[in-house]
């Protein structure tokens, strides 16, 4: 029973748009600080997935993180009536705001995969 509570806590913890929000913040205040809060709270939520449950919350809640914040950068492309809003679509030049929903995403797996083997680490020695 446990495994289920713990495994839809960081599953709905995942649903969160992550991406769409550091873009936001990035595009808007210029801050790449909410990169590194989105590497940190994943990481944990992958740590504490692993830990006391299994990797399907986390494949889940990954994919569904990206399908929201793939929402979100749509309604905001489209709603580029203003002169701020219409920048929004060259701002991350190389990339288009897609492509980087796309390589951050995929990005934000590579510290998650790393606190998955310490927790499946830690879960061996924990076991003997």
């Amino acid at each position: 029973m446990r495994k289920l509570v713990v495994g839809f806590i960081v599953f709905c913890l995942y649903c969160y748009p992550y991406v769409y929000y550091s873009m936001y913040q990035d595009f808007t205040d210029r801050l790449l600080f909410n990169y590194l809060i989105m590497i940190a709270a994943t990481s944990t939520f992958a740590f504490i997935g692993k830990l006391y449950s299994n990797y399907i919350p986390i494949i889940l809640g990954n994919i569904v993180s990206a399908i929201i914040s793939f929402y979100f950068i749509l309604e905001w492309e489209n709603n580029a009536q203003y002169e701020e809003m219409a920048q929004w679509g060259s701002y991350f030049v190389p990339f288009s705001p897609n492509e980087l929903l796309v390589f951050v995403s995929v990005l934000n797996v590579i510290p998650q995969l790393f606190t998955m083997n310490l927790a499946k680490k830690m879960k061996n020695i924990v076991r003997g």
